[in-house]
């Protein structure tokens, strides 16, 4: 099986980088942070200002930027704070993507989710409403989020009409209060104005559940207890440590499984992938594990997983690729039963970032030849070296990405799978320009263990609790996932 090597975060249309290269333009020119004046109190202990990088009456998408600042005495936890911004459909039927380009807060601590207003205004019945994740972290007194760069647009990329958004502010082309965005702080009004007969609320829910649910109708656990990648227990167990060549990462490289090996830490047994090259690709070795049967689909998805910023041995700087991930094969291009759900840890950068990143992305389909894709993610621009909880639950509504028990991300019920996958994890270089060094190098990333729980969708907590029952219990490997 082989994959496509495109970067996440470039998979946009000729539209959205246009729109985006615009943006960039936009902010570098603005020099200034006035405040407006506005009806909106700073009483609540709080005041958001606005400003869009798409002033058009229409556009391909909108761009309402936000920074939300700290006006009481103590600190103001981001995790209770929730944005909404009013805006008039399109149409009727109208489906909208949310999206954030950049944030000092990062991308990955920020979400994004549509509502319907309970009483539609000629200028609003719909929301975008931005919260936080825990990982956002605290505001002190007076400190503000810094740019939360969003953006949102039709599912359809059709152009979409801003003038009549009652949230919208054409002339906003520097940061200033701005009343028609409301904040809520743990379901409390505290700031802004809604549209009449729409004031927000957000009442308090109960706490998940720490235990798992009972029953289901079919689990794969594997606590990766091998003893090399030649145990014959490994393919017994449905795996195959892959040895063909092809994509992705660097033409010409061997996929080499004596690079898989298993050793125990902290008590436990983990595998190891190991990727090495020398800088050319006859001294590239790539790495891959994979279920031999495509027979997963909705449920709860989840492994931890050991990303390494550094190289085991050697000089640093490759484009690497370390990665957890779902995926069925491209029957044809554009092909609408394609589907993949993707962890892609770039400790290096690559695909024109940087440095690290990670990505969480969804997939609908994709043509390779000429590229072009639909998919729908979302990256967090930090260092994620060392060990990670990460779960992907995917139902009938949405997918959902959590990283260490707090949510990374949310992607439409558009991309959701139309068959079965396979669950996967490799370690592969998407070139190799980051270093030119002939002097060979080695990386490392390393997996504790893998669970599925088909069509349940668990919470951290309880995909936490269903490991530790399989570790009292003792058991090793259970697979009673059905067939397709």
């Amino acid at each position: 099986m082989t994959r496509h090597d495109h970067p996440p975060a470039r998979r946009r249309s000729a539209r959205l980088r246009a729109a985006l290269a615009s943006a960039a333009v936009t902010a570098l020119g603005a020099t200034a942070l006035a405040a407006l004046p506005g009806t909106a109190s700073a009483a609540g202990g709080l005041t958001v200002q606005y400003r869009t990088s798409a002033t058009g009456a229409t556009a391909d998408q909108s761009e309402p930027w936000f920074k939300v600042t700290n006006t009481a005495n103590t600190a103001l936890p981001l995790s209770e704070v929730k944005l909404r911004y009013y805006f008039k459909a399109d149409a009727a039927n109208a489906t909208y993507r949310f999206a954030c380009s950049w944030a000092v807060k990062g991308c990955g601590n920020i979400t994004g989710t549509f509502g319907t207003l309970a009483h539609p205004t000629a200028t609003a019945d719909r929301y975008l409403e931005i919260g936080f994740t825990s990982g956002a972290g605290s505001l002190a007194p007076g400190t503000d989020t810094g740019d939360l760069q969003l953006r949102f647009y039709q599912s359809t990329w059709q152009t979409l009409r801003q003038s009549d958004d009652y949230s919208f502010g054409a002339g906003q082309t520097s940061y200033g209060d701005w009343s028609k965005v409301t904040a809520t702080r743990a379901g409390t009004l505290v700031w802004g104005t809604a549209p009449d007969g729409n004031t927000p609320t957000d009442p308090p829910t109960t706490p998940p559940p720490t235990t798992p649910p009972p029953g289901g109708s079919g689990t794969l656990w594997d606590d990766f207890g091998y003893t090399s990648h030649t145990d014959p227990r490994i393919s017994a167990n449905g795996w195959n440590v892959r040895s063909n060549s092809g994509g992705p990462g660097v033409p010409g490289a061997t996929w080499d499984p004596s690079n898989v090996t298993f050793a125990t830490s902290n008590g436990n047994t983990v595998m190891t992938l190991e990727t090495s090259t020398a800088g050319t690709a006859a001294t590239t070795e790539q790495t891959e594990v994979l279920t031999k049967a495509t027979k997963f689909r909705n449920g709860t998805y989840a492994a931890r997983v050991k990303f390494n910023d550094a190289p085991k041995s050697g000089p640093d700087g490759d484009h690497l690729v370390q990665t957890f991930f779902t995926i069925n094969d491209l029957k044809a291009p554009m092909a609408d039963d394609y589907a993949e759900y993707d962890f892609e840890y770039l400790p290096n950068g690559g695909w024109g970032e940087p440095s690290n990143i990670l990505y969480t992305t969804s997939w609908e389909t994709y043509n390779p030849d000429p590229w072009q894709a639909v998919n729908q993610h979302t990256e967090s621009r930090q260092s994620y070296t060392g060990w990670h909880d990460l779960v992907v639950t995917i139902d009938d509504s949405s997918i959902k990405y959590y990283v260490d028990g707090q949510l990374f991300g949310t992607h439409d019920a558009a991309y959701l799978p139309e068959r079965p996958m396979s669950i996967n994890f490799n370690q592969w270089l998407i070139d190799l320009n980051g270093q030119t060094s002939t002097t060979p190098r080695a990386y490392e990333q390393q997996v504790d263990y893998v669970l599925h729980v088909k069509d349940q969708v668990l919470t951290p907590a309880q995909v936490a609790a269903k490991v530790a029952a399989y570790r009292a219990a003792g058991t090793a490997f259970e697979d009673t996932v059905p067939a397709p």
